[in-house]
């Protein structure tokens, strides 16, 4: 399969078959499950997870959408062009993801989230967009969305978010996550201003690399230590925090003021 770039995002053909809805049609849409807990990943969801695709670019819609149905976990029930249509479609089908830009005609992604959160607060969003800059992130936040990517992200980067979301977790791509840290502290945070939760030095320094979206490896290279070094202390980092997971290690370090900028 070869790779194909539309509207600033990457993502591999597949063989995917539309079957979804619009507004006057009608649609089966898959039961909501319980989520069944892996070890070490996201939560699996035990039954299919509907998912509607709302973007104003018919193209964009086709690409994410075949990237998502390589995935046999969830299901495209819908597909919006606006945001009057997916709020209609939101009350109507009540899918459990919604995948939204924030750039929509008739009503933006920040007002339709709000909506869909007010009207079923168990659904979750996540924004697939092309503005990276802290104004935006912060307030697709504020107005209730579960994840945020930039439109430059991979289909398994998709993948991930939504099984994040689906499991009732956060998920922020490392541009994302950047502007968040900028957003809402200032320059005077520092590692030792709030409660350290007994982090060592160690552990403050692989969260700010965290924070910067380091993989393992790479934080292994850029210590000089092993990767299972660099794995015990992310493990005892989520220990001492009471996560599971990177965002929710970083964003809960920087609730607490552990992080700050001078820590990134």
């Amino acid at each position: 399969m070869q790779a194909k770039t539309i509207n600033g995002a990457r993502f591999r053909e597949s063989g995917y078959k539309k079957q979804v809805v619009h507004l006057g049609e009608e649609a089966n849409v898959a039961p909501r499950g319980e989520m069944e807990t892996g070890s070490g990943s996201p939560e699996q969801p035990s039954s299919r997870v509907s998912v509607m695709l709302v973007d104003d670019h018919p193209l964009f819609r086709e690409a994410v959408g075949r990237a998502i149905e390589r995935c046999p976990n969830f299901q495209i029930v819908a597909e919006a062009g606006d945001g009057e249509e997916a709020i209609a479609l939101a009350d109507r089908l009540s899918p459990r993801v919604t995948i939204l830009d924030i750039g929509l005609p008739k009503a933006n992604g920040i007002e339709v989230t709000r909506q869909i959160k007010a009207r079923n607060p168990g659904a979750a969003v996540i924004v697939l967009s092309v503005h990276d800059d802290a104004e935006h992130v912060t307030a697709m936040l504020k107005a209730g969305a579960d994840a945020y990517l930039t439109k430059d992200v991979m289909g398994a980067e998709i993948i991930e978010a939504l099984y994040h979301v689906a499991a009732g977790k956060m998920f922020l791509c490392s541009t994302a996550l950047r502007h968040l840290v900028s957003s809402t502290l200032d320059d005077r945070t520092s590692a030792g201003s709030g409660v350290d939760q007994g982090l060592t030095r160690r552990e403050l320094e692989i969260l700010g690399l965290m924070a910067h979206g380091f993989s393992n490896r790479e934080m292994a290279e850029q210590l000089s230590v092993s990767t299972a070094t660099i794995k015990g202390h992310v493990e005892g980092i989520f220990s001492k925090l009471n996560v599971d997971s990177r965002t929710e290690a970083v964003t809960t370090a920087l609730r607490l003021g552990i992080l700050g900028l001078s820590d990134i």
